[in-house]
């Protein structure tokens, strides 16, 4: 599985495209919907779909759009997981703040 995940890193831009394209295009074709009604659904243009599908790129927008269209919004929660702190960042983590700082109060002269 290792040797799987360092396959999947060194693929290039355009090879990723093309891939995220040929899956955008099996999970239309398995919901038996055809371009034009995809971009219906998604509101996006029936261009947007054929790039996308086509891996010659698409915006993020486009993408979010079209994995709604297709019930598939989940796998955007992959692309940017929650982010954690590792038990020694927190130890070295300095403590919140409990409460403000007390206001100063300025003299007559306008000093603190």
């Amino acid at each position: 599985m290792h040797i799987h995940l360092l396959m999947e890193t060194d693929k290039t831009v355009e090879e990723w495209e093309f891939d995220l394209g040929e899956q955008m295009r099996a999970l239309r074709l398995r919901a038996n919907l055809d371009q034009i009604t995809l971009a219906d659904r998604a509101g996006i243009g029936l261009t947007a779909v054929k790039n996308l599908e086509s891996g010659k790129g698409a915006t993020l927008k486009t993408l979010i759009k079209a994995l709604r269209a297709l019930d598939r919004a989940y796998w955007l929660s992959s692309l940017a997981p929650p982010v954690s702190i590792s038990p020694l960042q927190m130890l070295n983590a300095k403590p919140a703040r409990q409460r403000a700082s007390r206001r100063r109060i300025k003299n007559e002269a306008g000093d603190v």
